[in-house]
């Protein structure tokens, strides 16, 4: 049984997701005259979408609320604040994904109270209709059961922190560990093969933690 239900993303479906989201907003008759990207998980959309639509501007702002793959710090903080003039501007707010959607929220208040746009509309690539707690101005896809997308530019982030959560629940009854005894047991507890890059740079960095030990080229021990 699958502990946290993933799915991999492509770079391909990124481009594809954006460039529909983008035919939807152009549809709308709406025009913006600057992109503000959600920072981390909306950087690559919200340029992407900058290319779709011809917007030249674009700016970004960090709400952040996901702090490790699929679990949640308690409140959603806006990082590194700054203010810049947008009065008389139409602006878009792209993020990834609108799953509770606190980070956006707050995102969309700070920029609406200390930027003040002229109109602010807000655009992402999936919505988790379930347990979104605002629905956006545009979506490409809505989700309707929970999943935790692994995105491209997330892959190892993800891929380290879903490691080292299995290996700790696993290390309590199992000490030693083979490449393929992890990678087979990450795969069964995600239903995701993420490659052998992400693998070994993945045990790379937890053996640099202190996490596991290496104790020869097939072989780890976990040390904590």
């Amino acid at each position: 049984m699958v502990k946290v239900k993933t799915k991999l993303v492509s770079w391909d479906e990124i481009v594809s997701w954006s460039y529909g989201l983008a035919l939807k907003i152009k549809e709308s008759g709406y025009k913006p005259d600057i992109v503000i990207a959600v920072a981390r998980g909306g950087y690559v959309p919200a340029r992407l979408i900058c290319d779709f639509l011809g917007v030249e501007n674009l700016v970004s702002i960090q709400s952040q609320h996901w702090t490790e793959a699929a679990k949640k710090a308690e409140r959603a903080i806006i990082k590194f604040q700054y203010r810049i003039d947008l009065s008389g501007m139409k602006a878009l707010l792209v993020d990834d994904i609108v799953d509770t959607g606190e980070s956006l929220m707050l995102a969309r208040d700070f920029i609406l109270r200390e930027w003040k746009p002229k109109e602010l509309r807000i655009a992402a690539l999936q919505w988790i209709s379930p347990v979104a707690k605002f629905k956006p101005d545009y979506y490409y896809m809505e989700v309707k059961e929970w999943t935790w997308f692994q995105y491209p530019w997330t892959r190892l982030e993800d891929t380290i922190q879903f490691m080292r959560r299995m290996l700790l629940e696993e290390g309590k009854t199992k000490k030693e560990w083979s490449y393929k005894d992890i990678t087979g047991k990450f795969m069964e507890w995600y239903g995701i093969d993420v490659g052998e890059l992400y693998f070994k740079s993945a045990l790379e960095y937890l053996v640099k933690e202190g996490l596991l030990r290496k104790v020869c080229e097939d072989k780890y021990v976990l040390a904590k």
